[in-house]
């Protein structure tokens, strides 16, 4: 039988909370001190279930279209991005907007407004119905092209193969952009990259802490939501790389004694849009049941900060502080 005392966590780092992440959550709650509840939110803010119920809570309404949003009312854009047409919508109904978009999608929407505007047929990485494609997409919605994957690299139809641009999703698995990529260029030799990396920076800095620690566990938890897309990937890069088996779990309530069976050594961490607390939460539970050595594991250090969005900014009377994950 294994000793107790053999028993180790490897905590990811970073972990959680990112910088956009941050900015988004501190919107609703300042905008929420600032103008009292309610405060409608287009959208889940960020994709997580205890942070949605938390801001509930404290008087946060969240809808999934504008139209739900009583006239003149305040609505704060969620972290993914809108498309233009929500601004029209928004406008139509005299609605207050703050937009809580992440900087780094907005970066994208800048990017494929410039491909289109030099008329490039834009290929998009990214998956299916996620809010944050359905956003971009509505900045070009005539010369983008969704590509869900390295399978559906056949399926891209274009105008003229020679002026091809692609762009993705802020929160996809690097491997899997980089192939998708690699696959696009086959068909599209000539095709353009965006000016700089699409894929946030948080994204790869949780997943490159993510592989180094699947190396060493034999079973990884990651804590987040179905719903988010980053969270989802980081199971996936777990078992790539290491990992005999990974699960994506809200709370530590949800986690099945039966994984551990057999397994000394657990990985933890968290999708981009967890707050820590949950992490904490996971940590108790595994000391309860053995697991009392906790390693950190920080192949990279992030300090990336977002100041709070603009209309927050000028109706704030006093300076406003930075958010910041670093």
């Amino acid at each position: 039988m294994t000793s107790t005392t053999e028993r180790r966590v490897l905590l990811a780092k970073p972990r959680g909370y990112c910088a956009g992440v941050d900015r988004a959550v501190q919107t609703v709650e300042v905008a929420l001190e600032k103008y009292g509840a309610p405060i409608y939110v287009r959208k889940q803010i960020v994709h997580n279930v205890h942070v949605v119920r938390t801001l509930e809570e404290q008087g946060a309404i969240f809808v999934d279209e504008t139209e739900e949003v009583p006239e003149g009312a305040i609505v704060v854009f969620s972290a993914h991005g809108v498309a233009p047409v929500v601004h029209e919508e928004a406008a139509g109904l005299s609605l207050r907007t703050i937009d809580a978009t992440c900087p780094l999608v907005t970066k994208v929407h800048k990017e494929a407004v410039r491909f289109a505007e030099q008329d490039y047929d834009i290929l998009l990485i990214g998956h299916e119905g996620h809010e944050e494609v359905i956003g971009t997409t509505g900045e070009a919605p005539d010369h983008i092209h969704l590509v869900d994957g390295p399978g559906d690299v056949a399926n891209v139809q274009v105008r003229d193969p020679d002026k091809v641009a692609w762009l993705s999703q802020t929160t996809l698995s690097v491997s899997e952009t980089i192939a998708t990529v690699e696959k696009l260029r086959e068909r599209f030799p000539n095709l353009l990259d965006p000016p700089s990396d699409d894929i946030c920076y948080a994204t790869q800095n949780r997943q490159v802490a993510v592989k180094e620690m699947a190396a060493q566990a034999q079973f990884v938890i990651v804590v987040g939501s179905r719903n988010s897309s980053n969270s989802v990937r980081l199971v996936e890069v777990a078992k790539e790389h290491g990992a005999d088996d990974a699960r994506l779990v809200d709370y530590a309530d949800q986690i099945d004694p039966a994984w551990l069976e057999g397994v000394t050594t657990v990985g933890v961490t968290s999708g981009a849009s967890v707050p820590d607390e949950l992490v904490q939460d996971v940590l108790a539970w595994l000391r309860d049941r053995g697991f009392g050595t906790v390693e950190e594991v920080e192949p990279v250090q992030e300090h990336v900060r977002f100041s709070l969005p603009k209309e927050l900014r000028r109706d704030l009377r006093a300076p406003l502080p930075i958010v910041s994950t670093g």
